[in-house]
């Protein structure tokens, strides 16, 4: 099974390892001073997946489907391996090391029990392409006589990931959920990330978004048309994803051109409020686009819509943070009983820290549900540059055993709005977070990979509401 993407770019499980903490409990003040976070070493936190040698996870988003009036099970799905070529019965699971661009963009989806909300579900690979790098586009003589490079009709992905998962409209009555994705488009130093749509009712099935017979309106194609997904079959009819358009009528693109594996932006969540749905992200800053990958600053961005399946779905976007550093992690939802924004991001710990400035990651809450409050929080002390925060969750899970951590790829447990959730057993919580530490040892002790085989961890967090100072 091939996707291609159609856009015209023109518009065992490891040991624990634990940190000093401290037995007094830190604290600091959010949400303008009106609730604490305290990080005193109970919080709960542990191994969420130990995955084989041949498999890896990020991304983890756990999502509570509604089943009727009841909490219903738990859908797990995130970024995974692409599967391979073919399975040959039982056939040992083979060593992968992440040396392919193209072996690692899957979507991974499975079903969870609620008791069971801090383990790995049985997954399997639900969406992914496999297609060789496209050839450079061709020369073509522009309106003046010059040579131009053509901009290609039909572009190549690198592998679809990042998914976001979001209920549909349920309130009028659609029985979908939309599954937002990442694929990289270009070649060269040209390269820039798109987002395409899935959208399915059972996280088993999915259909791809694509364009009309004329190049307008919405297809909806299944995935795996007539042919066998699990074996990488080429036969029968491929869906072709086209970019994700919003109110304008451009694709919803990365700011800036790069290097395939250096492409940035895009990566965010997906919240539900009011019937409208808030699609929070984080993109390269357009000014720094002529810097190296490496060094361009990150933009906080804000897009809205209000039905998923629409022709143009999302809002232009709207800048609600500038000059944070680059390459961070940001998630957005509604805090859980509140009428708050609760942010969380990858962070490093104060100088000062236990642990001195080892990764974490960091919670803030706003004020209200407005997005002005959401842009106001400050994430980082000064100098900005060295994504230093006091709101740091205090992480005790992972990391080699010498000091040394990898926690990214963070996500959290939801309900189907794209909102703060928790387990039963955890309900007392605040938050339930999951993240890979790229860093801890692997379950069969080797470092072949920093990618495959490394662990998932989780952890909950606690917020409390403090008298005004």
């Amino acid at each position: 099974m091939r996707l291609a993407i159609a856009l015209l770019l023109g518009t065992g499980a490891p040991a624990l390892a634990q940190t000093a903490e401290g037995s007094a409990p830190a604290c600091f003040r959010t949400g303008g001073g009106a609730l604490e976070i305290c990080r005193d070493g109970s919080e709960a936190e542990g191994v969420f997946w130990a995955p084989p040698a041949c498999a890896f996870a990020r991304g983890v988003q756990v999502l509570r489907l509604a089943s009727g009036s009841a909490a219903g099970p738990l859908q797990v799905i995130y970024h995974g391996e692409t599967p391979p070529a073919a399975r040959r019965g039982r056939e040992a699971c083979a060593e992968r090391r992440a040396t392919d661009p193209m072996d690692s963009g899957a979507v991974h989806a499975g079903r969870g029990l609620d008791q069971l909300a801090t383990t790995m579900p049985p997954a399997e690979p639900r969406l992914w392409e496999a297609q060789p790098e496209p050839p450079r586009p061709a020369a073509r003589r522009g309106r003046r006589g010059r040579e131009t490079a053509d901009e290609p009709e039909t572009e190549f992905g690198v592998a679809a990931r990042n998914p976001i998962a979001v209920a549909g409209r349920d309130w009028a009555g659609e029985a979908y959920h939309h599954v937002f994705l990442i694929s990289t488009v270009g070649s060269g130093d040209a390269a820039r990330r798109v987002q395409i749509q899935a959208r399915t009712t059972d996280f088993e099935s999915f259909e791809i978004r694509g364009r009309g017979p004329d190049g307008s309106g919405v297809v909806w194609t299944p995935f795996g048309a007539g042919q066998d997904r699990r074996r990488g079959s080429d036969a029968g009819t491929a869906a072709i994803p086209s970019a994700v358009i919003d109110e304008t009528g451009r694709p919803v693109v990365g700011n800036c051109a790069s290097e395939r594996l250096d492409a940035q932006g895009l990566s965010g969540s997906i919240s539900v409020i009011d019937q409208t749905y808030h699609y929070i992200y984080t993109d390269a800053m357009p000014q720094d686009c002529g810097e190296p990958s490496a060094r361009r600053r990150t933009a906080l961005y804000l897009r809205t819509a209000r039905d998923l399946g629409a022709p143009r779905v999302w809002s232009a976007p709207r800048t609600l943070m500038e000059g944070l550093p680059p390459g961070i992690q940001v998630r957005a939802a509604r805090a859980k009983g509140m009428d708050r924004w609760v942010l969380s991001y990858s962070c490093l710990r104060p100088a000062n820290a236990p642990g001195g400035p080892v990764p974490d990651i960091c919670a803030q809450y706003s004020t209200d549900l407005s997005p002005e409050s959401l842009g106001a929080l400050k994430l980082f002390a000064e100098p900005v540059s060295a994504q230093r925060s006091p709101a740091y969750l205090g992480l005790r899970s992972g990391g080699d055993g010498s000091g040394r951590y990898g926690r990214v790829a963070h996500y959290w447990m939801t309900d189907r709005y794209g909102n703060l959730d928790l387990p039963g057993s955890l309900s007392a919580k605040s938050g339930f977070l999951t993240w890979l530490d790229r860093l801890a040892p692997r379950r069969d002790g080797s470092r072949a990979s920093a990618l495959y085989g490394r662990p998932v961890y989780w952890a909950t967090w606690t917020v409390r509401a403090v008298a005004p100072r």
